[in-house]
């Protein structure tokens, strides 16, 4: 009897012990989320509302934006874009012409960008009758606006770093919330909603199975976005140009080019080719007189370049017309560059032509940004958005009501040492990935470390 009172006592201590570490490792997983949470929410809120806005883009800019974007369309032959551009410059006279982009459809309007010193102005013109329709300021565009606000862009080019730092946390909320939402023999909380909403319980409910169904989505609009961030993103495009998986270095052999990379000339020439040098019209026809936009824009359409696309001016003689087109079918994206000279190509880059890395970025990019199988694709992402803005909104209802008087309300480190420094290198292995979300990580840790110590001198 005395064995088996023996026996029975040992495999309780060790059912407890067992229960005391996990409840140990949850205690640290839960700090881990909550200082994750604590410093992206804002930014998560903002990004998923910027975020859904952008999705509809081009609906927005076709509703209340028409009187610029959309004209009626005509059977008649449209005006040349050399006309288009004398009527911008007679509309912006100190300015002079940078781009020019095709109308994607019959019923859009072409648009010319004006150069003003630094200032960029968007001088959008009716194809049909060459009269300008609007005038704005590229900065105050209403969805450049937006995007800067999305890139955290119009706060300066080092806020862009939040960016990659919220991208990084975003994956440590994602991994350390399927670890507190995973089931532990409960009955609710992973697929259905307990109490009501006076209970934290019913708030903590509905933010554990949001997650559990948005997380999958959250991980990826996170992942996608970070290709454009100011350290990790320049870092991958490097390396993947460099081991010839993004940029295709062979298209550009034996050609002459300048140190001016395509993202100065043109406003969107693709994740892949930001970093790409801009070629040089060939020596031997320097003299020679240009074959003009109206020619250069026609060749364009003899080589099928997809409609919609913007064509970057030539700058000083051995200047090239560079065109990108970036549709919603990502398999026909395209970048040429025509001689200004002669109008031969320079060179013409295909979807197809792009590394496997390059390819994947952009088809991330591209349903990042909603814009392959349709409407799906759209909604999709905007579910995820709005079911982030619901995240933020649940975790912080939770925290007001759990939090005490006059406290943060953070949760209490377990008192297992040796938990907390094994989930917090783990933490640390995940910001490791992602040197910007590593460096605040650290920051973290030593700034806890030294309210812990003040803590402790306060108490004693």
């Amino acid at each position: 009897m005395s064995i088996v009172l023996h026996g029975g006592a040992s495999a309780y201590g060790a059912a407890a012990t067992r229960r005391l570490s996990s409840d140990a490792i949850y205690r640290a997983v839960w700090r881990w989320h909550f200082y994750a949470g604590l410093l992206c929410l804002p930014f998560l809120i903002s990004l998923s509302a910027t975020g859904a806005l952008y999705l509809f883009k081009d609906e927005i800019n076709g509703s209340l934006f028409a009187y610029r974007n959309r004209v009626a369309p005509r059977t008649t032959v449209p005006i040349g874009p050399d006309r288009l551009i004398f009527n911008a410059l007679q509309t912006v006279p100190d300015g002079v012409p940078v781009t020019y982009t095709d109308p994607p459809a019959p019923d859009a309007a072409a648009r010319v960008t004006m150069a003003v010193g630094e200032r960029r102005i968007l001088v959008y013109l009716n194809p049909y009758t060459g009269d300008v329709l609007d005038r704005v300021d590229r900065d105050r565009e209403f969805m450049a606006v937006v995007r800067g606000l999305h890139s955290l862009a119009l706060l300066g080019p080092f806020a862009n770093a939040a960016i990659e730092i919220v991208a990084g946390f975003g994956v440590i909320l994602v991994v350390t919330g399927t670890y507190l939402w995973w089931p532990r023999g409960q009955k609710g909380g992973v697929v259905t909603i307990r109490a009501t909403p006076r209970r934290r319980m019913w708030w903590r409910d509905l933010h554990a199975v949001t997650g559990s169904v948005a997380g999958g989505g959250l991980l990826f609009l996170a992942l996608t976005g970070l290709p454009w961030s100011i350290w990790w993103g320049q870092q991958l495009r490097t390396w993947s140009n460099a081991a010839g998986l993004g940029q295709p270095a062979a298209l550009w052999a034996n050609r002459p080019v300048s140190t001016v990379p395509l993202r100065d000339r043109l406003e969107d020439p693709g994740w892949t080719l930001q970093d790409a040098p801009v070629p040089r019209s060939a020596p031997d026809t320097a003299a020679a007189a240009s074959v003009g936009i109206d020619e250069a824009v026609a060749i364009l359409g003899r080589m099928e370049m997809p409609r919609g696309f913007e064509l970057a001016l030539p700058v000083g003689a051995d200047g090239v017309y560079a065109a990108a087109a970036y549709p919603r079918d990502v398999t026909r994206q395209r970048v040429i560059s025509l001689d200004q000279h002669s109008g031969r190509s320079l060179v013409d880059i295909r979807f197809a032509d792009l590394g496997p890395v390059g390819r994947a970025i952009q088809y991330g990019i591209g349903i990042h940004k909603g814009e392959h199988w349709g409407r799906a694709n759209q909604f999709a992402m905007l579910g995820f958005c709005l079911a982030t803005i619901l995240l933020a909104v649940t975790a912080g209802t939770m925290w007001w009501k759990r939090r005490p008087a006059g406290g943060l309300g953070v949760p209490p480190w377990p008192r297992s040492r040796r938990v907390i420094l094994t989930v917090t290198l783990m933490i640390v292995g995940l910001g490791a990935l992602f040197p910007m979300t590593g460096l605040a990580i650290a920051a973290m840790v030593g700034l806890d470390l030294a309210a812990d110590r003040l803590r402790s001198r306060w108490v004693g």
